[in-house]
């Protein structure tokens, strides 16, 4: 069996550990609330419209996401290395395991959620504008974004922070000005017959990988855990509170879209916080929180543009195969690996199905996390001795709390949604063909 060679990595000293609990917490918080939020509910409400179920969708996903970051903060302490999935799996179970983990991210890990957001921004901006067709936009906003990095040009942290903050003053006043509107819709959020056949049912477990999108973050936000004060105490409580006030936070405000608004002007919608802003604030007041939308989504785009392609660029400068990626211009910026992603988006872009990519890219990336969390099992069992600063809470329920979620979602996905399925199983496969087909060649 061939084995790729790879570059021995430059130990780093152990940063400095100055995040506390409420610092730690907060970062958390920052990390999960995206632009998920703001562009799911209308999916789900085509095959459930019960209050009950609709709420718990959020609860289960936020437990899910909390147990998934309860691990990633145990491999995370005891693996101390930059690359998150990619070193991971390479360390646990097999470097071609790593690798496919790399391939996704690098691939479909970043250009999916670029795409997604650059399709929410078409919707939201012709709805706030009323001028533009919503997929030309997309493909503007990607270009432009793209074409602003490979001209050196950085979009400073303090944008990035700003556009942040304004998202979650959003939220908060979405919550706090819906909770005092008179005229409510007639659904009930208290449990009702078939609520509990809807909750074990196919349409639930797909609903629910909209909602594991909206909570995306929650691993980057585990890999903190070498700058935190006493980790085996802070770690699980910032996961714990960070989380558990996401968790409230996504429940009231879809709480409040769904009483609100009419159910049938959001279903099957993608700008749903702009059409119940516009019932919580008025025509004008909805524009305006729609333009604040619009804001985050360029800077998640510009972001994630500026941050994913310097994930294959490091597996260019690994891998002989990708070498092509691991290029840099004269100003250091990867310029092969930028325009690859930027292909990928396009590629992505041209489904004009929100639906499918979020579908297919969630399979891949599910999977790999799924491998991720089984890994603390694995790890305990193979290498019980290696030091560990933090330990997971309650184990074993949280990783088998995860991976029974996850292979629920998977298993319906791959039977409701199976051609989104089977591309996103095709991408890991590739990555892992492509891992073999590299054979021991250096860079």
């Amino acid at each position: 069996m061939t084995a790729v060679a790879e570059r021995p990595s430059v130990k780093s000293p152990r940063p400095r550990r100055t995040i506390g609990f409420v610092t730690a917490s907060s970062i958390v918080i920052a990390n999960i609330i995206g632009t998920g939020i703001f562009t799911s509910l209308g999916f789900q409400l085509a095959d459930i419209q019960s209050g009950f179920p609709l709420l718990m969708l959020w609860v289960i996903g936020g437990v899910a996401a909390l147990c998934g970051a309860l691990c990633y903060g145990e491999l995370s302490a005891a693996l101390p290395r930059s690359g998150g999935e990619y070193h991971f799996l390479s360390q646990i179970y097999h470097p071609a395991l790593g690798f496919m983990a790399g391939f996704v991210s690098a691939t479909v890990g970043f250009a999916a959620p670029i795409a997604l957001a650059a399709m929410a921004f078409g919707k939201y901006f012709v709805g706030v504008f009323g001028i533009g067709s919503p997929v030309l936009l997309s493909f503007v906003v990607v270009w432009m974004v793209t074409a602003f990095h490979l001209g050196n040009l950085q979009v400073g942290s303090a944008f990035q922070n700003l556009s942040t903050l304004v998202k979650l003053l959003l939220v908060g006043a979405l919550i706090g000005a819906g909770l005092f509107i008179h005229s409510k819709q007639p659904i009930s959020f208290l449990p009702a017959p078939g609520d509990t056949i809807t909750i074990f049912g196919a349409p639930f477990a797909v609903a629910l990988v909209y909602v594991m999108y909206s909570y995306s973050g929650w691993n980057a936000a585990a890999y903190i855990t070498g700058e935190i004060k006493q980790p085996e105490k802070n770690v699980p409580r910032s996961l714990l509170a960070g989380t558990g006030v996401v968790i409230v936070i996504y429940v009231l405000l879809n709480a409040i879209f769904l009483a609100t608004t009419p159910v049938q002007e959001l279903k099957g919608q993608l700008e749903v916080a702009l059409i119940a802003g516009k019932h919580i604030f008025g025509a004008n007041g909805g524009r305006v929180a729609g333009a604040v939308i619009c804001l985050g989504l360029i800077s998640a785009i510009s972001s994630m543009t500026w941050i994913g392609p310097r994930v294959s660029m490091s597996m260019g400068e690994d891998h002989w195969l990708l070498r092509l990626l691991g290029r840099k211009n004269p100003h250091g910026i990867p310029t092969n690996a930028i325009v690859l992603q930027l292909l990928i988006v396009n590629l992505l872009l041209l489904t004009g199905s929100f639906e499918s990519v979020l579908q297919y890219t969630q399979f891949s990336l599910l999977l790999c996390s799924l491998f991720t969390v089984i890994g603390v099992i694995v790890l305990r069992a193979t290498r019980p001795k290696i030091p560990r600063p933090y330990r997971v809470w309650a184990y074993p329920l949280p990783p088998i709390i995860f991976a029974a979620i996850t292979l629920w979602m998977m298993f319906y996905l791959l039977r409701w949604k199976t051609v989104e399925s089977l591309a996103g199983l095709a991408t890991a496969l590739v990555g892992l063909l492509l891992y073999f087909c590299a054979g021991k060649r250096a860079v």
